[in-house]
């Protein structure tokens, strides 16, 4: 059989491997700069967690894990002839890959909210896994990096991420994101005066696909889904909002005069833009974009969208927003929540078409021993174990040369891994080391090889 991995599913090779630490460094590093301590779940969850979190459309990208053993001699002969595939799934299936971070993370506060102390700001860095189409950004295992915060309901943490964003964005040299952000209220707001307030669910999920498939596929989907024409005619002016995000908020407050909520909605994003406007950002754009929906059914405040720079074509690199009552599915009532996610994978994309990674090395042994001579060896090994104690990363070249094209190997081994200094011998405790660049060639002790790497 030819070897082959999943599709939606890939290997990483040591470069690539780099350059992802290099976007996790980053990453991480700001997320604790920012306050946001790490935690871990598990890579799957009892099926009745994540089920029923996502709308819809997510369940049917969750992967089911089937019970180990006989997993059929629970399906009843009726079940098993109707062929019911949802009815079956509950009877066969009871565990599954996690969807996102989020939920998960609702789980965990509410399993662990006696040891919490609130606001509690946590970040995770973890796989997770999409039953998706693959395609270009879009995989069906990918990493989300997430930074949320439960406990407090001010604004001002809606602020923080957007600075967040800009920050790490900036310190990977990404210029020209464009951080996008809506409110759910404003959503909930226009469905309720264009007389769709019982389509809430079936408009945001159409309106979340706008850059996808254009005014028209909207259009159809959302008539589709039993929104009348004449409720698709008054939301038309949202396909074509332009202007500032001043601008577009005065709008909303026209158009949403009548609704209450709605009206609330344009009053935080209003907050957040002059707060950010005030503060400044380093290389991102905040724009209001009111188009944006995310399809997941539980945000309930702002929402958050990061476009890559214009000159890449590519999905969101980040996402998130304002989750009320999440932790209510679990029995923990009235915890605030919002948070924010890195796309990991489409991020990687993105700078490696911009040529951004120049910079990033890949880890290497500071000095390679060769290995010309077998009763050299115990004094070379010796000798890399004190580089190793004084810091320095060190090897020995393991297999011994036993001709001269053993030893051209060797040769080439590090010129393809690009080492600075090479030990070829050693005589009565000296070591013959070699400077790659320049050529020039020493006799030194242990110590003086520590001194001159270091």
């Amino acid at each position: 059989m030819k070897p082959s991995i999943p599709k939606g599913t890939r290997d990483f090779s040591s470069t690539e491997v780099a350059k992802r630490n290099y976007i996790f460094s980053i990453i991480k590093q700001s997320f604790e700069h920012f306050g946001f301590q790490p935690i871990e779940t598990p890579s799957f969850e009892k099926s009745e967690t994540l089920m029923g979190k996502y709308g819809e459309e997510g369940d049917r990208l969750i992967f089911k894990i089937l019970n180990s053993g006989d997993y059929l001699s629970k399906v009843n002969d009726d079940l098993y002839t109707a062929k019911d595939s949802q009815k079956m799934t509950a009877k066969i299936s009871e565990k599954a890959l996690r969807y996102d971070l989020t939920v998960p993370f609702a789980r965990y506060v509410v399993q662990h909210q006696n040891d919490i102390t609130f606001p509690f700001k946590r970040y995770q860095i973890q796989p997770v896994w999409r039953a998706d189409r693959p395609q270009k950004g879009r995989f069906r295992e990918f990493y989300q990096c997430d930074a949320d915060v439960v406990g407090s309901t001010s604004l001002w943490q809606e602020v923080d991420f957007v600075q967040l964003y800009d920050t790490v964005f900036s310190a990977l040299g990404l210029e020209g994101t464009t951080i996008k952000m809506n409110n759910r209220k404003i959503l909930a707001g226009i469905a309720e005066v264009i007389g769709a307030k019982d389509k809430l669910i079936d408009f945001t999920v159409a309106l979340d696909k706008l850059d996808k498939i254009g005014k028209d596929g909207v259009v159809k989907e959302m008539i589709a889904k039993g929104i009348s024409e004449t409720a698709i005619e008054k939301v038309a002016p949202l396909f074509d909002f332009s202007g500032s995000s001043a601008d577009k908020l005065t709008s909303l407050e026209g158009m949403l005069a009548d609704s209450e909520e709605g009206m609330a909605g344009v009053s935080e994003l209003r907050f957040i833009v002059q707060a950010i406007e005030e503060l400044g950002l380093t290389s991102a754009k905040l724009d209001v974009d009111v188009t944006l929906a995310r399809g997941l059914n539980y945000y309930t405040g702002a929402i958050f969208e990061v476009a890559a720079p214009e000159q890449v074509k590519m999905g969101s690199i980040g996402g998130g927003g304002r989750y009320d009552d999440l932790t209510g599915i679990f029995g923990l009532k009235d915890v605030s929540g919002v948070g924010i996610s890195f796309g990991l994978d489409r991020i990687y994309l993105v700078m490696e078409e911009l040529g951004l990674f120049e910079q990033v090395a890949l880890p290497k042994p500071k000095v390679v021993f060769l290995n010309f001579d077998e009763t050299e060896n115990i004094a070379k090994v010796k000798a890399i174990k004190t580089l190793r104690t004084a810091g320095i990363n060190a090897e020995l070249y393991p297999d011994t040369a036993t001709s001269n094209k053993q030893q051209k190997k060797q040769w080439k081994y590090v010129t393809n891994r690009g080492i600075e200094f090479v030990v070829t011998e050693v005589r009565e405790d000296k070591f013959t080391i070699k400077e790659m660049q320049g050529g020039e060639q020493k006799e030194l002790t242990v110590n003086e090889i520590v001194n001159l790497i270091n």
